[in-house]
């Protein structure tokens, strides 16, 4: 009897350890806790997001902050990661501008080189009463006068008009990339003839009848030419005098960008007048 008594004294002695388990269960929770607060302090969401996969990764695998520095070394390497990132991504970006800018300037001189060939045509030909170029931020534009192309109220285009589309068509040989856009445009007083019910009708049949011939001879993309008529709703002079509606009636010929440079949105170069 009394060594039974004995022996259950003897084991009375032995202290239970089992508290060290939540115990430590509790301090990596602690831990979680206040690395999760200084990445939440962090702009840095990419970084938050390797966190929460490394404390994931922790959890899962049972590995306490006892047992284990390997959640704060991948912290700190994925860190690194993410400054190597940013640097790669800051040159990536540095490299695409510089690109961007060769090949806007590449741009500005093809078509300052093209404007010249057409002003020296016109300058050779004596039309610049008639025709004149000008060079902005979107695009170079052709304009012509509506009596330099056709006869009054048709849209047939006159014999030497054809020799100016096909000299226009020949410079723009060199420059398939481009997209061309050709619009007609009239004055405001009324037309009504058996080919034409109205003005709509007229400067979009003179838009599309040049930009065939220009098509014809450049040899372009045909999926990179359009025609618009705009009729009398696009007007760039007054109406109320017969200069102003003569400058109104007109076709023009843009040649558009490809690469826009906002910070040259006022820039505009023209024709000077002869």
């Amino acid at each position: 009897m009394s060594k039974k008594r004995h022996r259950s004294e003897h084991h009375e002695e032995h202290a239970d350890e089992t508290w060290l388990i939540p115990y430590a269960d509790l301090l990596t929770l602690l831990l979680a806790l206040f690395i999760v607060l200084y990445a939440m302090s962090s702009v840095d969401s990419k970084k938050f997001e390797d966190m929460s996969k490394a404390f994931s990764i922790a959890f899962n695998t049972g590995v306490g902050v006892l047992e284990n520095t390997t959640i704060v070394e991948t912290g700190q390497q994925m860190e690194k990661d993410n400054e190597t990132r940013r640097k790669s991504s800051d040159e990536e970006n540095k490299d695409n501008d510089k690109q961007r800018q060769a090949l806007m300037q590449k741009e500005q001189e093809d078509l300052e080189k093209l404007k010249k060939q057409i002003d020296q045509y016109i300058k050779s030909n004596g039309l610049t009463t008639q025709l004149n170029t000008k060079l902005n931020q979107s695009q170079l534009m052709l304009t012509i006068s509506d009596n330099a192309l056709f006869p009054s109220g048709s849209a047939s285009l006159k014999a030497n008009s054809r020799e100016l589309a096909g000299a226009i068509a020949n410079m723009l040989k060199k420059y398939p990339e481009y997209e061309i856009v050709v619009s007609g445009h009239t004055d405001d007083q009324p037309i009504s003839n058996r080919e034409f019910r109205n003005n709509w009708e007229l400067s979009f049949q003179r838009a599309l009848n040049f930009m065939e011939i220009l098509l014809t001879n450049s040899k372009h993309d045909p999926k990179l030419f359009s025609a618009i008529g705009h009729g009398e709703y696009r007007p760039v002079a007054t109406n109320d005098t017969t200069v102003g509606r003569a400058k109104n009636r007109r076709v023009e010929v843009s040649i558009i960008r490809r690469y826009a440079d906002p910070e040259k949105a006022q820039q505009i170069t023209a024709t000077p007048k002869q």
